[in-house]
């Protein structure tokens, strides 16, 4: 079967409900099992819950940096510091979250929900503990933190209360995505997303309030916008319990399923490791690219810090329909059809690539209207953040394949192979091109930007060439 005949619906699997019926059917969560029927509409019923989880999560993410752009250059760059710490912390939940998902995905494959909610539990008792273990240190020495990241003593000084926020409140970010992982696994999508949307949607209507002091509410700064999120996110992971307990249609905790089991948390966290070290190898990058460009000044970081929340906008959503194809992976799998879970892959890939491909000519064309909506006319911001976009955008079409395919390895339960990928893409070449780029050849900053789309896309092409082969369809978990 070629490329082709793989990625591209034919005609006897086109859907036989209409498309917008199909749209509110994914939205209400019908009970659905995905590994019979039509492909095409599997893939639908999945993407689009969660697609519109991420939507928001990112309308969070560039309002969030839109508020606390009016607070200056500082500010900005306090956000860009602190997040890129955040992100090594989080792929610590995200292995777990998505070792998570590729176990209750297999269980519910298997039509096996009670060895499912097992599975929930063990993963959710691993959040817990990692939670606090960083949230604790993190949050004490949050200042010192900010110091080794590049901040001049302004930018430390007017920002250790959002570092302490954000770094020791980090287990309300780890145990809202921790959860919403059991339920994309388990099928319910809707679910998901709604419970990420009251979440933001209560952080978003707190920015505001705190970060300028409207009404009642104190004038906090910077600060503010770490205890909007803090705040709305801890809410959301309480009625993700509540759900989790009440139950839905395919995944329910009891009361007899809190309990660990050695045996399955073992498991887990075997799979959790690599999958750990796959995210940290990631995010670790940012840490070292955005300590590059610090090299370049406060406006060099605002700018970048500005390009990457208005990226991670429309990169979310991408990602929706990346854990659309690890959850049909895992179910197709558990299910005993790795021909079915190959054809989701690859379709999904191509939609992926449709959907950011447009997405990044329309940012090539309008990267400087779209960055002064969100750093007003501060010229030097601008222009960074402007550059950044132009040049980031290139890569779209990479970016599109790459995350689908090391999510579908996810989805089987392979943390390994998106793990070494990951070492080669971004230590070994990426990091060092970015040094050699930004300041041995004198790019500065945009040398960091041009290797980013370098690296994310010899990931890609890595990925679609491993994932051919197959081994992923033999994963035992």
């Amino acid at each position: 079967m070629s490329v082709l005949e793989e990625i591209v619906p034919q005609p006897s699997e086109r859907p036989q409900r209409g498309f917008w019926a199909s749209v509110r059917e994914a939205l209400r969560g019908t009970h659905q099992d995905f590994t019979q029927g039509n492909l095409n509409r599997a893939i639908l019923l999945l993407a689009v819950p969660m697609v519109l989880e991420m939507v928001l999560e990112s309308l969070f993410a560039v309002v969030d940096v839109a508020w606390v752009g009016r607070l200056g250059a500082n500010a900005v760059a306090t956000v860009g510091l602190t997040e890129s710490m955040l992100a090594l912390v989080m792929s610590i939940g995200m292995g777990v979250a998505m070792s998570a998902t590729a176990m209750v995905a297999r269980r519910i494959g298997e039509k096996d929900p009670e060895d499912a909610a097992i599975a929930a539990v063990q993963g959710i008792a691993v959040g817990l503990g990692i939670s606090l273990a960083i949230g604790i240190p993190a949050g004490i020495f949050a200042p010192q933190l900010l110091a080794a990241m590049g901040a001049s003593p302004t930018i430390v000084a007017e920002g250790s209360g959002y570092a302490r926020i954000a770094l020791g409140g980090c287990g309300a970010i780890v145990m809202l995505f921790l959860n919403n992982a059991i339920f994309r696994g388990a099928g319910d999508a809707a679910i998901a997303m709604r419970l990420l949307w009251v979440s933001n949607i209560i952080n978003l209507a707190l920015d505001p309030c705190l970060i300028f002091g409207l009404g009642p509410f104190p004038r906090l700064g910077v600060t503010g916008a770490a205890l909007a999120t803090f705040t709305g996110r801890s809410i959301g992971v309480l009625y993700q319990f509540y759900r989790l307990m009440r139950g839905t249609e395919r995944i329910r905790v009891l009361v007899r399923h809190v309990r660990l089991n050695l045996r399955v948390m073992g498991r887990l966290l075997e799979v959790s490791l690599t999958g750990m070290l796959q995210f940290a190898i990631a995010n670790a990058s940012w840490i070292g690219l955005v300590r590059i460009v610090s090299f370049f000044g406060a406006a060099a970081v605002a700018g970048y810090t500005v390009a990457i929340r208005i990226v991670i906008f429309f990169i979310l959503p991408a990602w929706g329909l990346s854990n659309a194809a690890a959850t049909l992976v895992g179910q197709n799998l558990g299910a005993k059809q790795p021909e079915r879970a190959e054809q989701s892959v690859w379709r999904t890939g191509l939609y992926n690539m449709i959907f950011l491909g447009a997405i990044g000519v329309f940012f090539i064309v309008f990267a400087t209207p779209i960055v002064r909506l969100f750093v007003g006319e501060d010229p030097s911001v601008v222009a960074i953040a402007a550059l950044a976009l132009r040049t980031l955008s290139c890569g779209n079409v990479g970016y599109a394949y790459g995350m689908v395919m090391l999510q579908a390895f996810n989805g089987a339960g392979d943390t390994l192979t998106p793990t070494i990928v990951n070492f080669f893409g971004f230590w070994v070449l990426e990091l060092p091109l970015a040094w050699w780029l930004a300041v041995k050849i004198g790019f500065r900053a945009e040398g960091a930007f041009l290797s980013i789309v370098i690296a994310e896309c010899a990931i890609a092409a890595a990925s679609m060439v491993l994932f051919r082969r197959g081994r992923w369809k033999k994963q035992k978990i």
